[in-house]
Parts: structure tokens; sequence; C-alpha cells
């Protein structure tokens, strides 16, 4: 027999998916407002109306059951990155000026206000965590755990500019990596800074209490998607003189790693589900949204 078109479970989940993308538009209004409050952050192309939107989607459909005040700072997090990515790797023509935008950042990890805009943008999200008792908590605290987590990302963005740098020749600097240098290196999408900004400022205490393993985790789920992205961008990445995974290996070669890798993080948030459920679930629902989202488009607008 035919399932009636007006059947009460697909009205619960037109409600839930209504009540996402509602998440997503409030967000999308506070990107908007910061991107206008940062504009020097934010005049290039390809930062379209279509980005914030992507980049709002992607977080509530991460974390459909929080609220907009609690998704406020993934979103400005992943905002951030997007920016610091745009410098460093499209901006940027010397060594020096990506040393400068990382020493301000490590500043502001540490506490200063911030020299520049990229660095200002960051302070103001280290406010805003700094609203959260988590960020206080545990015996390690959490903005130590934050700072830790700013400096492995800047680090690796700036790892990433010296190795593109020297295989187009633009600037002396070490070989080009590995594929697994490439992937080790995936820190550089920010995707784990911005994790790990989001569980301070919205986790309970399991999740802290559970923090290194549940991070161990996210850097798998983030070398995924690291390379789902580049399966997608391999195109732009050609036209933009990025690094790509297809540079090393295969399109089946690729594909399976990313199995293995999906394989191996399942394995690492089965003993973290009895204690932080939402955390993993957050994290498959990143892996799936963007396996889904890449299939049509990219964040990026265009140049």
């Amino acid at each position: 027999m035919r399932t009636p078109l007006t059947s009460h479970d697909e009205i619960l989940v037109g409600s839930e998916h209504g009540r996402i993308c509602a998440l997503a538009a409030a967000g999308q209004r506070d990107l908007q407002e910061r991107a206008a409050a940062h504009h020097e952050l934010f005049a290039a192309k390809p930062f379209d109306a279509a980005l914030f939107s992507a980049v709002a989607h992607a977080t509530a459909f991460g974390a459909p059951w929080c609220t907009v005040e609690q998704l406020q700072v993934a979103n400005r997090a992943s905002l951030w990155v997007f920016a610091a990515d745009w410098l460093i790797d499209s901006q940027a023509t010397s060594r020096d000026e990506v040393t400068a935008i990382v020493a301000d950042c490590r500043a502001v990890a540490d506490g200063a206000a911030g020299a520049s805009p990229i660095g200002r943008f960051l302070a103001e999200i280290r406010d805003t965590l700094a609203t959260a008792p988590s960020f206080r908590s545990g015996c390690r605290s959490g903005r130590q755990r934050w700072r830790d987590e700013v400096e492995r990302m800047l680090a690796a963005m700036a790892r990433e500019w010296e190795w593109r740098s020297a295989l187009t020749g633009g600037a002396a600097g070490p070989a080009g990596p590995t594929f697994d240098e490439y992937l080790d290196n995936a820190d550089n999408t920010g995707l784990s800074f911005v994790n790990v900004s989001h569980w301070l400022f919205t986790g309970d205490l399991a999740c802290l209490d559970q923090f290194d393993e549940l991070t161990t985790a996210g850097r798998e789920a983030q070398r995924v998607l690291r390379l789902v992205n580049d399966l997608a961008t391999h195109e732009r990445d050609a036209v933009w003189g990025d690094l790509n995974a297809l540079m090393f290996l295969d399109h089946a070669d690729v594909s399976r790693r990313i199995t293995a890798l999906v394989e191996r993080c399942q394995d690492l948030l089965r003993p973290l589900e009895p204690t932080c459920p939402q955390q993993v679930i957050y994290l498959a629902r990143q892996i799936g949204f963007t396996s889904g989202f890449y299939q049509v488009t990219d964040f990026w607008g265009v140049t």
C-alpha cells in the first residue's frame, strides 16, 4: 500500500529540515553582519552570499539540536578560516607576509587585541569563547586547548604556503610533500579549530573529560573532509595553484583512502558514544553533509 503523502513521518522530517534551514538563515545573517564589520577581510569576489549561506547550513546540519546562539562560535570560526585561508593561500606573496599573519594570530591566541583585521576578528571569537565555563574548566584549561588548536592550524597553513611556493617556483623553500605529509597537514583546513571552538563553547563535562579522544577522532574526520574536498575541487585547485590529493594519487586511490579513513573515524568514535553522544553525531553528520554538498557545488564563489 502506498504511503500517504501527508504521512506523519514526512511532516516530522519536513519540520526538522525547516528548523535546520531556519538555524542556517539566522546564522547567515550573523555572518553577513560580521563580514560587514570586518569588511577589509571579505571584499574579494569569492566571499559571496552563497558562501555565507553554505557555511551556515553546514553548521546547522551538523548540530541541529543547538540554538542559534550556540552555533554562533562555530559559524564565525568557520568564516574566519575562510578569511585566513584567502589571505595566506591567495593573497600573500612572500614568506614575510605569511609570518606576519601567523605572528599576529598567535599573539591573539595568547591574549592580544590583534594588530590586523584577521587578528581582530580572531580576538572577537576568542572573547566570545571566554564567556563559556568550559573555556576555563578541567585539568587542562579550555583556553590552552584552544590556543594549541590555533597554533596547529596556523603552522599547517604556513607549511602549505611553503609547499605551494616551492612547487610553483614562486619562492625558495623545502621540497613539496608526499601524499601522507600532505594529508597529515589537514589542520590547514581549520576544521579541527572550528570543532574545538564549538565543543568548548557548548560542551558538557563528559565531553571535556574525553576531549583528547574526541579531538583525535575529529582530526580523522578532518582528513576525510580534506580528501572529499579535493576530489570535488581539483579543477579549481589547478587554476588557483592549490595543492590537491590528485597531485599524488589517482581518483580511485583517493576514494579508497577516504573509505579507510571513514572506517578509522568510526572506530575512534564508537567508544565515545556513551559519554559524548552529541559530539559523535556531530562528527558523523559533518562527514555526511560535506560528502553530499561537494557532489553539487563548492563553498567558494567565483573569482
